[in-house]
């Protein structure tokens, strides 16, 4: 089975993390990527219950996720570099409210308020919330001010953690389309280079 490289395409002003959903079960379409197949030591934390912040992983490195497309199976996995991108480009495009429920329906008073890259497992922030996570990890805060959101998440437990949605590239694919231009520009700039090169060997037999 293929392994998928994603990656952030920073001429692409669309390209990376565009919300966070709070979420139980998956869903994933094309190069939408919807991730949520969440294992146990990856659920969300409660840190303050009387300001309703949870706090869990957004993003995880390195780490095979399963597709399906029609009849073509294959895992997907981002590197360090590029989970750390995300979290930068999700704050700098100022997409710190944007938050969907199971990535259908767009929510209210849901913000992240605190964002990391786990650095030390020993000693990193997510270590008091004995969350397992490897180093790299995009962790995130959510105040969850939504009654209703909060309820499913602390009361009834359908809400079990968070999961990232957006647009990304296959590394691949996007290599190979650089490389193509590349190459038109490469063929395009001799095209040119000849053609004066011509132009001065004819003038040169005129003179003659």
């Amino acid at each position: 089975m293929r392994i998928v490289e994603l990656i952030i395409d920073e001429n692409d002003e669309y390209s990376g993390v565009d919300a966070i959903s709070l979420v139980e079960s998956p869903a994933i379409s094309e190069n939408w990527v919807a991730l949520n197949r969440i294992e146990e030591k990856y659920k969300f934390k409660a840190i303050d219950e009387d300001k309703r912040i949870l706090i869990g992983a957004l993003l995880v490195p390195n780490r095979m996720i399963y597709r399906r497309d029609g009849k073509d199976e294959y895992y997907i996995h981002f590197t360090k570099d590029t989970v750390k991108r995300a979290s930068e480009l999700y704050l700098k495009k100022g997409h710190a409210n944007n938050a969907t429920y199971e990535h259908i329906q767009e929510v209210q008073n849901v913000s992240l308020v605190e964002s990391w890259i786990v650095e030390d497992k020993i000693n990193d922030k997510s270590a008091l919330y004995n969350l397992d996570l490897p180093i790299g990890t995009w962790v995130g805060a959510m105040k969850i001010e939504n009654e209703e959101l909060w309820k499913m998440a602390k009361v009834d437990g359908t809400i079990k953690g968070f999961s990232i949605e957006g647009y990304f590239e296959e590394k691949a694919k996007l290599s190979t389309e650089k490389e193509t231009s590349l190459n038109k520009d490469i063929n395009t700039n001799l095209s040119i280079l000849l053609n004066r090169l011509k132009t001065i060997e004819n003038g040169k037999q005129k003179s003659n």
